[in-house]
């Protein structure tokens, strides 16, 4: 059987750091003291020093904008129809400059497949068309959207172009996630919604698999459903944007069903016997629930905590920054583990080798 290989990565953020605004931003939507100052904590602690949006902050919190734009005004935030425009018009700028970041061995016009990942914008005819054109692609390429998952959607995205260069040989699949989370502040003074946005941001990672040996050799995708955990994360569209419902219990689930199933997920194997640990960076204590259910040392999810800090959470294309750091450094031979988890709620892991 064919083996199918990550050859390459490209990612790309936009050029608004927000993170340092929305925190100002979050002091005036939470109006007790009480709820302020824990969210305050909880800021200070959460790990995260920049995240990005396609939107441009203004420059006084207080205002009654939060952004430039006038997107976000007080009292009149805007439609799921309006954010859907916003981001119809961010999305193909931010695809082409990751996938331009693949180099030109990526040879393009040899693509057979492509594979788009989003939960926070859609439209039609859409961006897998419009890349289509863009890029000059074949116009017989194979197009595929994988919509609504989550953060876990890259290992499906991934899980599919293994399965079609597995299936033919000399497939080239073109992957690309995409999120553009800050479309969907609301203007809420819920403590868990604002905590919620305290880690989403906007970017967008391109990669590349084929059976050309170079890369990241994906060898086995294993996914576990956590029982009773349902509740704890959902994402539905709303009038006002997509609603999420992010559960301060997730990370508890997660430590709890991994201690549950690690072993299925390592196949039998110790975790000192797997010398890279990729996990998405849903938060500074989804890492912390990781690293304590499977005990792994304390440098193991360093590029893990890095990214979480240097761009905080970009939903499906996250663990691709987290993949792409490893490979700049990665030694040939070295095994690997890459875990993301999402609406269900499930874990959905990946067991890699270097090339």
């Amino acid at each position: 059987m064919t083996d199918a290989f990550l050859n390459r990565i490209g990612t790309s953020v936009p050029e608004h750091d927000v993170h340092d605004v929305f925190v100002a931003f979050a002091g005036t939507l939470l109006t007790d003291d009480r709820l302020r100052r824990l969210f305050n904590r909880m800021a200070d602690r959460s790990g995260i020093s920049h995240r990005h949006s396609t939107l441009q902050p203004a420059n006084d919190p207080t205002s009654e904008s939060l952004d430039e734009g006038g997107f976000y005004r007080r009292g009149a935030f805007p439609t799921s129809a309006a954010r859907m425009g916003c981001y119809e018009t961010a999305a193909l700028p931010l695809a082409l400059q990751a996938i331009g970041r693949l180099g030109d061995s990526a040879q393009l016009d040899r693509v057979t497949h492509l594979v788009v990942t989003s939960c926070t914008g859609f439209y039609a005819p859409g961006l897998d068309l419009e890349l289509v054109a863009q890029l000059g692609l074949r116009s017989s390429v194979e197009r595929t959207m994988v919509g609504f998952m989550g953060c876990y959607a890259a290992f499906n995205a991934l899980k599919l172009a293994r399965h079609i260069v597995r299936s033919e040989p000399s497939a080239r699949v073109l992957l690309v996630n995409i999120e553009l989370c800050t479309l969907h502040l609301q203007d809420t003074s819920n403590l868990e919604q604002v905590l919620s946005f305290l880690v989403f941001a906007d970017g967008c990672a391109a990669s590349l698999v084929s059976a050309e040996p170079v890369g990241l050799r994906l060898d086995r995708f294993h996914a576990e459903l956590l029982p009773d955990t349902a509740p704890l994360i959902s994402w539905r569209v709303g009038d006002q944007g997509f609603d999420m419902v992010l559960s301060g219990q997730v990370p508890g689930a997660i430590g709890a069903g991994l201690t549950r199933s690690g072993c299925r997920i390592l196949e039998g194997a110790s975790t000192d016997a797997i010398d890279l640990w990729a996990v998405h960076p849903g938060g500074r204590s989804v890492l912390d629930a990781v690293q304590n259910a499977l005990q792994l040392a304390p440098d193991a999810l360093s590029a893990s905590r890095e990214i979480l800090r240097e761009y905080g959470n970009m939903s499906s294309a996250t663990i691709l920054f987290v993949l792409e750091r490893m490979m700049r450094t990665a030694r040939s031979g070295a095994s690997g583990i890459a875990m993301g988890f999402g609406p269900g709620l499930v874990a959905e892991t990946l067991r890699f080798q270097v090339a």
